[in-house]
Order: structure tokens, then C-alpha cells, then sequence
């Protein structure tokens, strides 16, 4: 499942030190790829990587089979095919992410939207063809999908991700893993503490920085951590760009401007859709709304004044330098 729409500007204080030397002090560095992009784990020790990788590749495989657009024939594309207004069975993981999806569309008032998919493509971001639909148009129950317009696709590459993160959090005690950082294609999520009993930490890139300088040590402890911005990924036009984040209130591109949302929830699905919804709805707007709802956030926005920041709903005590 190729998943490249987001821009993933988080890297891992372990995965950093992985380049530059074996491992970090007292852990072990694994990874491989994943949706498209990669994924990194540190481990106290080596003994359980072989299962972890088996794990990992397991949820991954299941994932794309259910929710992958770039797959022909995983549910979601044979979903999205489909004219039928019949209710269509799925399984249990894709119903609970398009339902996942659906609450998050209410939530954030229409700045996340999985019905988006044909606008992307118009854009030149994403495979999925289709009429344009709204969300109050998919129906979900524990089993299955149902559509009340021919058109509706489905696009759910802004939470699978952080789903698939969830999955393999939850599944790490069952292979004999109770303390671990994972990182899946920028959404991260911890597991206990670091080997030497300190809080795991996580380093957030600016969104215009080479890669390994970070603005900020987060420590988020049980909470999922995920970025979304517009800062790497967009298409130029001459000496402009466009975002591939569209707003699907206007039906365009936000700007292209380097600038992120970091967001810290208790699921990375949560941590990931919010992420996408509140750099749709801008620095201004999307930090007013995290504030109204508790939303540990951190906006950053560059212009030709320096960088500007604001942190929301308690973020700041995440900070650890």
C-alpha cells in the first residue's frame, strides 16, 4: 500500500542514532518497508527481532489486502469499484477504520474526509477515480460497507497507517516484546520505557530542516505521535506548489508553504487522521479548535519572518528539550 499523500516529518531519537552507530545505548535497531515508506523499531535486544519483523510484516500484508487503493483487488478497491447500494461485506479491520473515519469526519466538521479520494487524484496524489461524495453517504456496521451514492469511494490512507501502528503496539507482549519505539512511516508509538528506565524520546524535525536537526524532544509516553505538513510533499508549478493535502471545503490544495501539525492522541489512528484535519484547517483555525478540545498539538509555520509556532493543549509538557 503505497501511502504518500502525507508528508511524515517525525523521526525517532533511535532511528536517527541507527546511521551513525549499531544501535542505541542498550537497544537494538530493525526495519524494513511498509506501505510505500518504512518502518523502524528499537528493541532491548536482539533475541526477539525475528518475530517482531514477523509480526510487522503480518499486520502490514493484512492491511494492504483490506484497505490498500493501489491494490486492485484488496476490499477497499473492489469497494470502490462497485455500484451496488446493497450492503457489502468486509472485514472487521476495514469497518472499524472507515468507521473510525466517519467519526473523525464529524469531529473535525469536515476537514478530514475519506470520501476525498477523486479530488486528490485531480491533483495528481493518489490512484482513486470516482464521483465526488460526501461522508454521510457511506453507511458502517461491524461487517460491512454500504454506499448511498454510486460514485462514493472510499480513501483511508490518512488513518490506515497509524491503524496498522496500533495493531502492532497491541501485538508486541504476544511475541515476548513489553518495552520497545516504533516508528511506521512517521506515526510513532511507544511501548514501556527505555531499557535504561528513562521515558523514550522522539525528535520533531521543522518542516524546512535537513534531515537529523530537530526543533523538538518529545517524550509522549503512552500517547501516539504523528505530523502532518506541507513541506516536502507537493507538486511544482514553476516557483509555486501544490499541496498534496486538499481542503475538501474549497475543493483545493492548502498552501504549499512549508509548515506542519504534530499531534499526540491515545491511538496513532487518532493521532494521524487529527493531524490531516488540522493543517487542512490552518494554523489559526486548527489551533483554536485543538485548544477548544484538549488537542496536545504543535503548529509550524515558516515565512519570510522566521518560524512561528503554537503549542495547544498541553503539548508543551510532552517537551523535553
Amino acid at each position: 500500500m503505497k501511502m504518500t499523500r502525507r508528508n511524515f516529518l517525525v523521526t525517532t531519537a533511535g532511528a536517527m542514532a541507527w546511521g551513525m552507530r549499531p544501535a542505541m545505548a542498550g537497544t537494538i535497531g530493525i526495519g524494513g518497508p511498509a506501505f510505500g515508506s518504512t518502518w523502524r523499531a528499537a528493541l532491548p535486544d536482539a533475541d526477539k527481532s525475528g518475530a517482531v519483523r514477523k509480526l510487522v510484516t503480518s499486520v502490514v500484508a493484512e492491511i494492504n489486502q483490506a484497505m490498500s487503493p493501489y491494490l486492485a483487488k484488496s476490499e477497499l478497491s473492489q469497494f470502490n469499484r462497485t455500484d451496488t447500494l446493497d450492503w457489502q461485506n468486509c472485514s472487521a479491520p476495514l469497518a472499524t477504520v472507515a468507521d473510525h473515519a466517519l467519526e473523525m469526519s464529524k469531529f473535525t466538521q469536515g476537514a478530514f474526509d475519506p470520501t476525498i479520494g477523486p479530488l486528490v487524484n485531480r491533483f495528481g496524489f493518489g490512484p482513486i477515480h470516482g464521483g465526488r461524495a460526501r461522508p454521510q453517504d457511506l453507511s458502517v456496521s461491524a461487517e460491512a460497507l454500504r454506499k448511498a451514492a454510486p460514485g462514493l469511494t472510499l480513501d483511508l490512507c490518512g488513518i490506515a497507517k497509524g491503524y496498522a501502528l496500533d495493531r502492532i503496539i497491541d501485538s508486541l507482549p504476544s511475541v515476548g516484546v513489553d518495552t520497545a519505539l516504533f516508528e511506521l512511516g512517521g506515526e510513532v508509538r511507544t511501548l514501556g520505557r527505555h531499557p535504561d528506565a528513562r521515558p523514550w524520546q522522539v525528535g520533531i524535525e521543522r518542516p524546512d530542516a535537513a534531515p537529523g536537526l530537530m526543533a523538538h524532544i518529545v517524550a509522549p509516553g503512552p500517547m501516539a505521535l504523528a505530523t502532518s505538513g506541507t513541506g516536502w510533499q507537493n507538486v511544482r508549478l514553476e516557483q509555486g506548489g501544490i499541496s498534496h493535502l486538499i481542503d475538501p471545503r474549497t475543493s483545493r490544495p492548502v498552501d504549499a508553504m512549508p509548515a506542519s501539525v504534530s499531534v499526540l492522541a491515545d491511538t496513532a489512528m487518532r493521532a494521524d487522521g487529527l493531524a490531516t484535519a488540522l493543517m487542512v484547517m490552518g494554523m489559526e483555525r486548527g489551533a483554536a479548535f485543538a485548544e477548544t478540545h484538549l488537542i496536545p498539538a504543535l503548529f509550524v509555520r515558516l515565512d519570510n519572518g522566521g518560524s512561528h509556532e503554537i503549542m495547544t493543549g498541553g503539548f508543551e509538557d510532552y517537551v523535553s528539550a
